[in-house]
C-alpha cells in the first residue's frame, strides 16, 4: 500500500482569524497512486454539484461554500469524509483533537475563543452523513482505498503574528505548516511509497529549498520547475516520496481539493466562535470573514469595545 495525500489552505488572505493548512490522506494500493481518485470512488462521489446525481460532491471549498454563511455543502462533505474514515467529532473541540493535536489549547490562549465549543453539525441541511459515509466507505473498500482522515495545522491569530514577526514573510509561515503535514504524512507509515499534492503556496515555484529544510536527511531530486506545477522526489534508502506543487491543484487532484474542503470548514468554525463572542460583546455588531476591506469596517465598529475589554489590537489583527 502506498500513502495518497493532497494539501492545501483556508484563510492566507484575511487578517482576522486564523490561518489553516490542512491535508487529505488515503492509503491506496501502491499501483494506483497516480489514478484519479475521482475515477476511482466514481460510484459515490463526484467532482460537481451539477452531475453529482446523489453521490457526495468533493470540489473546491470556494466552490461549496456559499457566504454568507450558507454551510451545509461544505460541512456536508468534510463530515462524510471524515466518518468515511472512521471519524465521528461531535464538538468542534472534539474534531480539533483529532486532526490537529494542542490546536484546541491554543484557542483558549484567545479571549474570543476561550472556552467556546460548537456542536456539530451547525448546518441543518447536511442530510444524512450516516448513509453516505456508508456508501463512501463501501465504494472505497471496492477498490482499496482507505481514508485516513485529516491532518490539520491551523495557526491562531497571536501564533501566526509570533512567527510572521521572526521570518517577516507570512508565505514562509504557510510553507511551513504544509512542511509539518507533509512530514506528519510521511510518518504515517514508515515503509510506505508516498505520493503528495500541494495546491501551489504563495505562487512560488522552486520548493526544493524548502525541503531540504524541512527533510534535510532525504535526498531531493528536481523532476520539473514549471509555471504550471513543480515536481519533486524525495528519496531515502530504498524509500521515495513524490510531490507535486501543482497550480490551481483543487481542479485537478481529489486529495487537494478535499483538503481545501477541510480548510475552509475548519476555519469557518474558528470564525463561527471569534463572531459568536464578538457580537455577544456589542449589540449591532454584524459578523465578519475577515477580509481586508471588511474587516476594517469591522475593526472601526468593534474599537471601542476592545478597548473596554482592553484587548490589544495587536493580537487580534494579524501581521502581513
Amino acid at each position: 500500500m502506498g500513502i495518497l495525500g493532497g494539501i492545501d489552505e483556508a484563510g492566507y488572505g484575511p487578517i482576522l482569524g486564523p490561518l489553516v493548512v490542512s491535508g487529505a490522506v488515503f492509503s491506496v494500493p501502491d499501483d494506483r497512486l497516480d489514478h484519479c481518485l475521482w475515477s476511482t470512488l466514481r460510484e459515490s462521489c463526484a467532482p460537481k454539484l451539477q452531475h453529482a446525481g446523489g453521490r457526495l460532491v468533493v470540489a473546491d471549498s470556494k466552490y461549496l461554500y456559499r457566504p454568507p454563511g450558507v454551510l451545509g455543502p461544505l460541512e456536508r462533505t468534510a463530515l462524510v469524509m471524515l466518518a468515511a474514515g472512521g471519524f465521528h467529532p461531535r464538538t468542534f473541540r472534539e474534531l480539533l483533537d483529532l486532526i490537529a493535536p494542542g490546536a484546541s489549547q491554543a484557542m483558549d490562549r484567545h479571549p474570543w475563543y476561550a472556552g467556546q465549543d460548537l456542536s456539530l453539525p451547525v448546518s441543518d441541511d447536511v442530510g444524512d452523513i450516516a448513509t453516505r459515509a456508508n456508501a463512501v466507505r463501501r465504494n472505497c473498500l471496492e477498490n482499496g482505498v482507505e481514508p485516513l482522515g485529516p491532518i490539520c495545522e491551523p495557526l491562531v491569530e497571536g501564533q501566526f503574528n509570533s512567527i510572521v514577526e521572526k521570518t517577516r514573510n507570512k508565505a514562509v509561515v504557510m510553507l511551513t505548516q504544509a512542511m509539518r503535514i507533509v512530514d506528519r504524512m510521511m510518518k504515517i507509515d514508515p515503509n510506505s511509497p508516498v505520493r503528495l499534492y500541494v495546491d501551489r503556496l504563495g505562487g512560488r515555484m522552486r520548493y526544493r529549498e524548502a525541503l531540504t529544510m524541512s527533510f534535510p536527511q532525504w535526498e531531493i531530486q528536481i523532476l520539473e520547475e514549471s509555471a504550471g506545477q513543480s515536481a519533486y522526489r524525495l528519496k531515502r534508502g530504498s524509500r521515495t516520496c513524490d510531490i507535486t506543487f501543482t497550480a490551481k491543484g483543487e481542479r485537478h487532484h481529489f486529495p487537494i481539493a478535499l483538503a481545501s474542503v477541510y480548510s475552509k470548514y475548519v476555519r469557518e468554525l474558528y470564525m463561527r466562535l471569534f463572531n459568536r463572542f464578538w457580537c455577544a460583546q456589542a449589540a449591532g455588531l454584524s459578523s465578519t470573514a475577515g477580509y481586508y476591506t471588511d474587516a476594517q469596517r469591522w475593526l472601526r465598529e468593534a474599537a471601542p469595545h476592545m478597548q473596554r475589554l482592553q484587548i490589544d489590537r495587536a493580537a487580534l489583527v494579524r501581521l502581513r
